[in-house]
């Protein structure tokens, strides 16, 4: 072995490595696998393997490349990555290191919607019972949109047409690329902090899926969850679904659309009002009408025309009642008085004052006890005998049953 070259692990990998990186075919390809073993690491950093039925590759992708994803990578998950094959020379492995990765079958942003909406919908930003009521007649209504375009004028001119005394304030921002999301979040919280409208819309004219993307992402779903005022999304054209449609208080096809839904129409409010007024005008007249008549009914009764009247006519009642109890008291008296006489007759008749008188006496006892058989008294006993005119005391020689 003296004669041959020995190498270095580390050599022999970096060898490799510089074979591969030298190769342009695994300088950049396209692999479709599936995602298995995936893991995200507090520095950013994903790993994972692609696999198929006839093997596997390791994968990476470093944090820069990933903040470019639209979804979030899971396992399962069918993709394509484009990257370039080489060694790590640490360890010998070879892997694949990620640029980019597409969703197999579906597009990105597709998928990333559908991710992001079921996950917003497990936490219950979506929840009806959250949504606010849209106010009536706002004072103030806030337009977080782009300054510029169709939209935005749109709106202005509905809003005025239909509503002029609300004030409308305009937050601009940016509605498409990378920093949208974050301006239309930072006007949502700051709108609400400051309490500075009623009624927010938000949202932007027509556009691609990808132009309409700030408005899918979570940091602006979030932003009208936690808002203290109303929301309206108007995102796109009516067909157009976003995030924010599903999270505001109420979705509005078009921005035109949210601003007719923002505010009432004035002509139909004062249609309604001059209603009302017709109404209370007719409530009025009739209710004058009645009190007109109730009043000519009352000017008609005698009491009115001749106040004493009444004292009058209770004065005769009270003579008349006065004069029929009086008859009434007279002739009651008058048949006491005849039924006394008869019941005095009757008791004198029946008086032993009166059979005294016609010559008989009554027999009593010195104790008072009346004497009704012979039976009564023994002989030698003293008695008394009640005649008309007084009494006279007796001895009883002896008692004879005849």
């Amino acid at each position: 072995m003296s004669g041959e070259n020995v190498y270095t692990v580390g050599q022999v990998n970096q060898y490799i490595k510089s074979l591969m990186d030298g190769d342009r075919h695994l300088a950049g390809l396209f692999i479709r696998g599936e995602i298995s073993n995936h893991k995200t690491y507090p520095s950013g950093h994903h790993y994972f393997s692609l696999k198929d039925a006839d093997g596997a590759i390791r994968c990476v992708m470093f944090r820069r490349e990933a903040a470019g994803l639209r979804f979030r990578p899971q396992n399962g998950m069918k993709i394509i990555a484009f990257g370039r094959i080489t060694v790590f020379p640490r360890d010998g492995q070879y892997q694949l290191y990620c640029d980019r990765l597409t969703a197999d079958g579906v597009g990105d942003l597709h998928l990333a919607f559908e991710q992001c909406k079921e996950k917003l919908f497990r936490e219950g930003l979506f929840d009806p019972a959250h949504k606010q009521p849209i106010p009536k007649f706002p004072g103030r209504i806030a337009l977080i949109t782009s300054p510029v375009g169709a939209a935005v004028r749109d709106m202005l001119r509905i809003l005025n047409a239909r509503w002029p005394m609300a004030q409308v304030l305009v937050i601009p921002v940016r509605v498409q690329g990378s920093e949208a999301p974050g301006e239309i979040s930072a006007a949502l919280d700051w709108a609400d902090r400051h309490q500075a409208a009623d009624l927010i819309i938000t949202g932007r004219g027509g556009g691609s899926m990808e132009d309409l993307w700030a408005f899918n992402e979570e940091i602006v779903a979030r932003s009208i969850y936690a808002c203290r005022i109303p929301v309206i999304s108007a995102v796109g054209h009516e067909p157009d679904v976003t995030i924010a449609d599903f999270v505001a208080d109420l979705r509005a096809a078009t921005p035109s659309n949210a601003a007719e839904l923002a505010v009432p129409d004035q002509n139909d409010v004062y249609a309604g009002l001059f209603q009302m007024e017709r109404r209370l005008d007719r409530a009025a007249a009739r209710t004058l009408e009645r009190s007109r008549t109730r009043l000519e009914h009352l000017g008609e009764r005698r009491v009115l025309r001749d106040p004493i009247a009444p004292i009058q006519d209770r004065r005769s009642w009270l003579e008349l009642q006065r004069k029929g109890l009086a008859g009434g008291i007279s002739a009651a008296l008058s048949g006491e008085k005849e039924q006394m006489a008869r019941l005095a007759a009757a008791l004198d008749a029946m008086s032993p004052l009166k059979v005294l008188g016609r010559g008989y006496a009554i027999p009593r006892k010195e104790d008072g006890s009346l004497i009704r058989s012979r039976t009564d008294v023994a002989s030698g006993e003293r008695i008394d005998l009640k005649i008309s005119d007084g009494s006279i005391r007796c001895r009883v020689e002896r008692t004879s049953k005849d």
